[in-house]
């Protein structure tokens, strides 16, 4: 994707507004950061993000609103510099936000350098605590509003593997790679993929109640797995390559159950359905962060919360 920075020369920017959308990733959990093939899904949930003139000049006046409709968040930011002219929260958003637009106007030094005061709101139609990506969907769209690489601006603040950002903008399911040995913005591969199962009626997700630290995760993943790590991307973009051949719901899970029992032996944790669930009759995978987030579930089952595939996957 070409930058072209299309309001350089005016000394306004456009009204502005897009949506980009969360994320689930079935296959390659903590194994994508070493180049494993990894099979990922955009969701039907995500974030809008939309940007007025405001009445301030020099200021951006930031709103974040969840999926209640509350105003979760609201901060003020000098233009010129990124200074915070709002008041400290407690959970330090708005110093997130400017290591964001900061890092935004490293790539593009353009990027609100006009002086004109904005109004950014962000409203977000899934829960914040689901873990469907509320980062990567700002980072997504902020990106596209600040016209730069997205995967850059994702290393210069959250970090992570960036197929979370593949998925903002993607049409359906799809393959993500990363060539660990190239920068971000040029080491991401991004490939397409049908998978529309005929079992997809056997297929749910429910929400373990307990949002991980992706970050922590990840720390805990590089502990343990060293110099066996390149074994085991290869064994899991293998199984990631089965998954969207499997004709049939047992070959599905028995794609699922050694993917699990890999990452398992390779983190030193139980699986989620060892722990929660040991009398679901099916195969119960975590997706993400292993402890939290969202489990992917099969067969036919009664589990409360339990989201069909139908409602969750675009």
């Amino acid at each position: 994707m070409a930058y072209s920075h299309q309001w350089i020369n005016k000394n306004y920017m456009p009204p502005f507004t897009t949506y980009a959308k969360g994320k689930l990733l079935l296959t390659g959990e903590y194994a994508v950061l070493d180049g494993a093939l990894a099979l990922a899904v955009p969701v039907r949930y995500g974030q809008r993000l939309e940007v007025t003139p405001h009445d301030i000049p020099g200021e951006l006046h930031w709103e974040s609103i969840d999926c209640d409709g509350n105003t979760w968040c609201t901060a003020r930011f000098s233009t010129a510099d990124w200074a915070i002219l709002s008041e400290p929260d407690e959970k330090g958003i708005a110093e997130r936000l400017q290591r964001i637009f900061a890092a935004c106007r490293a790539q593009n030094p353009v990027f609100c350098a006009h002086g004109q005061g904005l109004k950014a709101t962000i409203t977000t139609d899934f829960s914040l605590n689901w873990g469907l990506g509320s980062s990567s969907t700002l980072i997504a769209a902020v990106a596209q509003w600040a016209e730069v690489n997205p995967y850059q601006l994702l290393e210069a603040t959250f970090g992570g593997s960036g197929y979370d950002i593949a998925c903002a903008f993607a049409d359906g399911p799809l393959f993500y790679q990363l060539d660990p040995t190239l920068p971000p913005g040029q080491r991401e591969t991004v490939t397409p993929v049908v998978f529309d199962p005929p079992f997809k009626d056997q297929l749910s997700f429910v929400y373990l109640g307990q949002k991980q630290d992706s970050r922590e995760g990840i720390r805990r993943y590089r502990s343990m797995v060293q110099t066996e790590s390149a074994a085991l991307a290869a064994q899991i973009s293998a199984l990631s390559r089965r998954a969207i051949q499997a004709a049939t719901l047992a070959e599905f899970e028995a794609v699922l159950l050694e993917h699990e029992h890999l990452i398992a032996q390779s983190l030193g944790l139980p699986r989620a359905q060892d722990l929660l669930f040991p009398n679901v009759k099916g195969v119960v995978k975590s997706l993400g962060a292993w402890g939290g987030d969202f489990v992917l579930v099969t067969g036919e089952h009664t589990l409360e919360g339990a989201i069909p595939w139908e409602r969750m996957v675009r």
